[in-house]
């Protein structure tokens, strides 16, 4: 596990990605799924059969 160096140092994106890359940069990188609140599902209504 990595030690906290600094914080609030990179001003953060819902849905983003950050790490440090190998020359120390930190990079940003687009989660796949991510940063977005799920939807209220629908409900569904139920009809009655007509015979």
């Amino acid at each position: 596990m990595g030690k906290v160096i600094k914080k609030d140092v990179v001003k953060r994106k819902p849905g983003y990605l950050y790490y440090v890359d190998g020359k120390g940069n930190v990079c940003e990188a687009k989660m796949s799924r991510g940063g977005k609140r799920k939807k209220k599902a629908k409900k569904k209504v139920k009809r009655k059969r007509k015979r």
